[in-house]
Parts: structure tokens; sequence; C-alpha cells
């Protein structure tokens, strides 16, 4: 095999388990979005946020950042955009 053709080989074997690696990252750390079955109204207060509403009241067998993420879905909100008085659906405790 010539030289060139040798690179070319050794360049394409490594492209090749790249993204095989990276194929193999990706897949394990796509995880299941946790269903929510019932959701239940909440009142927002002052000084809430989305973080401390998902620890007081959403289900405590999801992780508190994916009830973050489906509260912001669920509203379409994000974050930021919390108002006093504001209701919001959240997760149920039990669901």
């Amino acid at each position: 095999m010539t030289t060139a053709a040798s690179v070319r080989l050794r360049a394409l074997s490594i492209i090749s388990i790249t993204v095989v690696v990276i194929l193999i990252l990706l897949a394990s750390a796509v995880q299941a979005t946790p269903e929510v079955t019932a959701t239940e109204p909440y009142r927002v207060r002052g000084g809430d946020t989305l973080w401390q509403i998902a620890a007081d009241h959403g289900p405590s067998h999801i992780d508190r950042r994916e009830v973050v993420r489906i509260i912001e879905q669920i509203n379409d909100i994000d974050a930021g955009s919390l108002q006093p008085g504001q209701l919001i659906e959240i997760p149920a405790a039990n669901s």
C-alpha cells in the first residue's frame, strides 16, 4: 500500500472510531423523560424560583432539574419569567 493510501486509511479509521465513541456517549446520556400524569395549579409568590417550587412541590422521585424543565415546558415559560401572582401548572407530587 502506498504511503498516501495508508495515511488516508488511518485517518478514516480514526474518524470512524471517533464517531462511534461520540454516538455511544450520546446514547448513554439520553435519558427517558419521566411521564407526568397529573398537574396541579400553583400561584407564584414573591421570591419563588422554579428550583424552589420544584423542590417543595414537585414529585420527589423525579430529579429536581427535570421537574424544572417539565414546569417550563408545561407552562411555556423560562425560569426568569416568573411573576408573583402568576398561576402555573406543576407536576402533581404523586404523579
